[in-house]
């Protein structure tokens, strides 16, 4: 299976901030689906290279967070899934890649990510919503794999057949506010 990917630190920190001081782009990007869901929280995101905000909320039965720039531009959507949602093939080659280079690892978080990419916000947003399996969605695996006398924390994104495309190292704190209150 090919590399894509480099491995590099993590260092994020999340604020929670009111609705008010979200970016009104990006507020009216998503706001008409909003209306049913529950626990509506944003937040703003530094890390040692860009800032940006998101909304997270519950939304039926799934978990989403939606990210955007500085200036409100669609960055991607993510919602939490469980690994069977994950196409067989695609979990087959994920699973492969964890276990010849991690060989004792857990899981702690698997989400599906559509990007924008080069894409119309809206058709992404509506694709995300729709919970559609397409080419260019990604997988996004938080997951603890033993190293020397501990364990370290790996932030993984894979495409939607399974390829890694990079991996990073996350200080377990990154994580404590994501798993949704």
């Amino acid at each position: 299976m090919p590399f894509f990917g480099m491995s590099q630190e993590k260092h994020e920190q999340e604020f929670r901030i009111k609705k008010s001081q979200f970016p009104d782009a990006a507020l009216e990007q998503i706001e008409q689906y909003l209306g049913d869901a529950k626990r509506i929280r944003f937040y703003q995101e530094l890390d040692s290279t860009k800032k940006s905000y998101e909304a997270k909320f519950k939304k039926g039965r799934l978990h989403y967070s939606v990210e955007f720039n500085e200036t409100g531009k669609l960055e991607d959507v993510e919602f939490i899934i469980k690994e069977r949602d994950i196409p067989e093939d695609s979990w087959n080659a994920i699973l492969e890649h964890l276990q010849e280079n991690y060989p004792k690892f857990r899981i702690k978080k698997i989400q599906q990510q559509y990007p924008l990419a080069d894409r119309e916000p809206k058709k992404t947003l509506h694709e995300a919503f729709q919970n559609l399996i397409l080419p260019y969605i990604n997988y996004e695996l938080v997951f603890s794999a033993k190293k020397d006398k501990g364990f370290q924390t790996y932030e993984a994104l894979f495409n939607s057949e399974g390829t890694l495309i990079n991996i990073r190292k996350s200080s377990p704190l990154s994580y404590d506010h994501v798993l949704y209150p």
